[in-house]
């Protein structure tokens, strides 16, 4: 069966010892190494991405910023175009009530001077059917002074009565 020699052994553990150095010179020190290599370009990585994600962050929040800009620039100018327009049409309507107001001046005027010449035109009308009227009540041709005088006597009357 089996034996224990202490010369196999001992030359069991050298062997081991042996081998362990030389794989630890030859694998071990490489795979260890090849791991810390790994694991520094794996934290290179996570150290870019975490750069990358801090820029990201700021170019969102720089863009968030503009964007806020941009819209209170667009009311600013919706803001002035609205009191541009507002102030475009109150002068419009001024304008509108100005010339509106003109029109009626002139008009009052044209019928001022119309009811001022229908007047002046009754008038006369009215000293010639004033002095026809007296002529035939009288009898008698009346002359042109008593004409205007009877007239102007008849206006004094309508001129009261309205």
């Amino acid at each position: 069966m089996l034996s224990f020699s202490w010369v196999t052994f001992a030359v069991t553990i050298i062997n081991i010892g042996i081998l362990f150095f030389i794989l630890r010179a030859i694998l071990f020190k490489p795979v260890s190494r090849f791991m810390e290599e790994r694991t520094k370009k794996i934290q290179d990585r996570f150290d870019e991405a975490d750069r990358e994600q801090n820029q990201a962050k700021r170019l969102l929040k720089e863009y968030g910023e503009k964007l806020d800009r941009a819209r209170e620039e667009g009311e600013l100018i919706l803001r002035n175009a609205r009191e541009a327009a507002q102030a475009e049409a109150d002068r419009i309507l001024a304008e509108g009530k100005a010339e509106a107001d003109r029109f009626l001046a002139a008009a009052r005027k044209q019928i001022e001077a119309e009811r001022n010449a229908a007047l002046g035109q009754f008038k006369a009308e009215a000293a010639v059917l004033v002095t026809a009227a007296a002529s035939r009540l009288l009898r008698r041709e009346i002359n042109a002074e008593d004409g205007r005088r009877q007239a102007a006597l008849l206006l004094a009357e309508l001129g009261k009565g309205s």
